[in-house]
């Protein structure tokens, strides 16, 4: 499934040089394969806007070639930007409505940065819940990350999230427990999913709305449901689209309010992503850190260099095969023409035929 390169949106080189298959529009009108076109609501802040497009746009492009995929990225307008970043989006993102007006065939809606403990608060509430209530009427599916999924569970299912007394923060084991459904299909059957998070919404208020659990945290959580219809909106509790640096980058930005004094505490380790050199290594910088504080010094560097190089990643591949998994479901009930109603001919209950409609 080949991205193709519909505008001037410098993520498409990037991922160009990384060797991702990205086809310049020209040549892609030329083939005869149909398009899906795929909505990216990007809601990050400014510092991780593009990597979060990256990130998403590695995770399409790198499925199965079956397809060529047109990613229309667009934001809220209610979103506190920089200059530099409001720049970018206006040279790059579309407007909401030119993304109605065209039609998408999915949509994929990222977290945000929430100010507060409360959801409903926040200034992306209400034109985010605008955003969903159009795709639940015109877009096959919706893919949800994290604060994007405690958000829909809120205001459409009733399920608020639950503050955790301690950051779940790390890379954690899964499984998949509901081996029946294709968006799963020749997924390993345990594997691992970056998390990072103060909230979370439980396998029993998943269940209470009628939702499908497919893959849960080993020992209590879940990572990966779907509506009870099994395709219309599907829920990401973790970050699977993480690149393989991601959580260092977060540990480096907590590391340094720490070292500006904007943290009290110094953060702990992300569980089971650094090894045991570079622990030491960390804890040695830890040291260094505190005694500058002490004296007065400038705060030495962070020794990022020397940890990256041994980071593992031990998700990418699943994350790729669920989003293959979901953009062929996609590709199997969609029509040519996207203003066609939701699935035409298929039964909205079941559109899978997975559990007897």
């Amino acid at each position: 499934m080949p991205l193709v390169a519909h505008n001037r949106l410098p993520a498409f080189e990037r991922l160009r040089q990384e060797g991702i298959r990205v086809l310049p529009a020209d040549f892609a009108l030329q083939q005869d394969i149909r398009e899906l076109h795929i909505g990216l609501l990007n809601m990050m802040p400014d510092a991780a806007l593009a990597a979060t497009e990256r990130q998403f746009f590695r995770l399409v492009g790198e499925s199965n070639p079956i397809a060529q995929f047109y990613v229309h990225p667009f934001t809220l307008p209610e979103l506190p930007r920089g200059p530099d970043a409001q720049a970018y989006i206006d040279a790059y993102y579309e407007p909401f409505e030119k993304v109605k007006q065209e039609g998408l065939d999915a949509l994929i809606v990222t977290g945000a940065n929430v100010v507060g403990p409360d959801l409903d608060s926040q200034r992306f509430w209400e034109p985010l819940k605008g955003v969903i209530d159009w795709a639940l009427q015109n877009v096959t599916s919706i893919l949800c990350s994290c604060l994007a999924t405690h958000a829909v569970l809120q205001f459409r299912y009733e399920k608020k999230r639950i503050p955790q007394p301690h950051k779940i923060w790390g890379v954690f084991p899964h499984r998949v427990v509901d081996k029946r459904h294709p968006l799963v299909n020749d997924v390993n059957t345990r594997f691992d999913v970056p998390h990072s998070r103060w909230n979370a919404v439980t396998r029993q208020q998943f269940e209470e709305a009628g939702l499908r659990v497919l893959v849960e945290v080993e020992g209590d959580g879940v990572h990966l449901a779907t509506s009870a219809d099994g395709l219309r909106v599907v829920f990401f509790q973790g970050h699977p689209e993480y690149d393989t640096i991601s959580l260092l980058k977060e540990y480096k930005r907590e590391v340094s309010l720490y070292a500006s004094g904007e943290r009290k505490d110094y953060p702990p380790f992300p569980v089971d992503y650094f090894g045991i050199q570079e622990r030491a290594l960390l804890n040695e910088h830890r040291l260094r850190v505190d005694a500058a504080r002490v004296r007065g010094d400038k705060i030495p560097a962070f020794p990022e260099q020397l940890v990256v190089q041994r980071l593992d990643n031990t998700w990418h591949d699943t994350a790729e095969a669920v989003v293959g998994n979901w953009m062929g479901l996609i590709y199997q009930v969609t029509h040519n023409d996207r203003r066609i109603p939701f699935m035409e001919g298929v039964n909205p209950e079941d559109p899978l035929g997975l559990y007897g409609g």
